[in-house]
């Protein structure tokens, strides 16, 4: 076995204690790494065979499930040169992490027993896992004599990807699907996770399979009808007489600005794109805005915040706001404190006088048939998958299952939804099949020219039909 990245870093008390750390060859370099770059994951769709035992990885970040675990989770997140986007990286990145890790500890940890004593996101995390394991057994496992197995992996946390492979060698695996629990890619989440994947093969830390990987899945009509139903649930907590005056804000993790110009990271256009789709499916029946929150470092961020978005709708009088945290599929701090406290309280002092959030997605029975969608359509099944999704000869109105990059991407230019941060966009993948008088198709993998993206950011605020 080669010398691994934990033999390197034996030195380091934490470690040894079990605290994690990136592979070496990514914390030395703080030119982005080109394995997280959407380009390198766009794989093949995976022969299954009957008999085989199919290992779905679902990559997510972990979180402390006690106070006691918050500074070396924090720690092993800001080891992570995708998130804390400072020039810095091996050892001098450790103490940097260490300190701040040492320095932030006391107020998250305040933050976590205002919700509980710990993230709820492990846990939800293996409830997802379970529900997906049980669904796809039970649609398409049975009738063709494979089975499949999910490992909940953490990216900062346990159970660590370390964890999963070992669980999945224990178990016998023959065939792997990363599926990240980040609908919408960025270098920063999805990005990162399949480089540290890779890293720990490429250093013999894992064993190794025929994979394919799941890059994004964030116009899933399942996924954002998901959303769209505990849009639903949420408006009924506001009173009665107000319901039809509640503005949504759809609230999504922000990234450095500097992964859209330097990367192309494409996250900010598949959060709209996302977005589009809800409100799309919801025939655009209220206002609406899209906005970005948790901010780490120094770094220039995407564009609006969530907070200066609901300060600029209380100052132009409207007092009922329903925030959606559109890249979040469970509660975590980011949602039940950031958003459900901090920003609640915020919003009360600039007089709304109606804030409510929705739930996380967590096991919502759509969602988890969205990610059993965009992992059988990396799959190649030895039955027909659209004949085991929808009965007898496979026709319905229903839209069938192709591999993912065979999918189009839907025009954003047509949306009024478009990304206000970068001069092109990059639509997410469009799973129905075309309607009768609805957005054209962009080819699979065309790129959109400076000349084809929009002049300025439309209005939200303002929907508009598709024409």
């Amino acid at each position: 076995m080669k010398a691994g990245f934990r033999a390197k870093f034996n030195a380091v008390p934490e470690l040894r204690r079990g605290w994690s750390a990136p592979p070496l060859d990514i914390l030395r370099a703080y030119d982005p790494d080109q394995r997280t770059l959407l380009s390198e994951h766009t794989a093949s769709p995976l022969r299954i065979e009957e008999g085989d035992r199919v290992g779905i990885v679902l990559f997510n970040l972990g979180g402390p499930s006690s106070l006691e675990e918050v500074e070396p989770f924090l720690y092993n997140l800001l080891m992570d040169p995708a998130v804390l986007d400072v020039p810095v990286g091996g050892r001098l990145r450790h103490w940097m992490a260490k300190s701040v890790a040492y320095l932030r500890a006391e107020t998250l940890r305040e933050r976590y027993e205002m919700i509980g004593g710990g993230s709820p996101l492990t846990r939800l995390a293996r409830e997802q896992a379970k529900a997906l394991q049980g669904h796809l057994n039970d649609r398409y496992g049975e009738p063709t004599g494979i089975e499949f197995l999910t490992y909940p992996a953490m990216r900062y946390w346990h159970p660590s990807y370390e964890d999963a492979a070992a669980q999945m060698a224990a178990d016998d695996i023959d065939k792997v699907v990363l599926l990240p629990s980040f609908p919408q890619y960025s270098t920063a989440t999805t990005g990162s996770a399949l480089a540290h994947w890779q890293g720990l093969g490429d250093a013999d830390e894992r064993a190794t399979w025929p994979t394919t990987v799941v890059p994004e899945y964030a116009a899933n009509p399942k996924y954002v009808q998901a959303l769209s139903e505990r849009i639903d649930e949420a408006l009924q907590r506001f009173p009665r007489g107000v319901q039809d005056e509640v503005v949504l804000v759809f609230s999504a993790h922000d990234t450095p600005f500097r992964m859209r110009n330097e990367q192309e990271d494409p996250f900010c256009c598949l959060v709209h794109s996302t977005v589009a789709q809800v409100m799309r499916h919801r025939n655009r029946d209220r206002p609406f805005h899209t906005a970005f929150q948790s901010m780490i470092g120094p770094s220039g961020w995407l564009t609006p915040s969530t907070q200066d978005t609901i300060t600029t709708l209380a100052d132009q009088g409207h007092q009922s706001v329903l925030v959606v945290p559109v890249t979040f599929v469970t509660d975590h701090l980011n949602t039940s404190y950031e958003l459900d406290i901090e920003i609640r309280a915020e919003a009360e002092e600039h007089g709304i006088d109606h804030f409510e959030v929705t739930a996380g997605l967590n096991t919502h029975p759509l969602f988890i048939e969205a990610l059993s969608e965009a992992t059988i359509a990396q799959l190649d099944l030895p039955m027909d998958v659209n004949q085991l999704r929808l009965g007898g000869d496979g026709r319905s109105q229903t839209y069938p299952l192709r591999p993912l990059r065979q999918l189009p991407r839907h025009d954003m230019k047509r949306h009024a939804a478009q990304c206000p941060n970068c001069g092109r966009t990059t639509g997410a993948r469009k799973w129905a099949l075309p309607e009768r008088s609805a957005e054209p198709e962009v080819s699979p993998d065309r790129p959109v020219s400076q000349s084809e993206a929009p002049s300025g950011p439309a209005s939200e605020s303002r929907p508009r039909e598709d024409s």
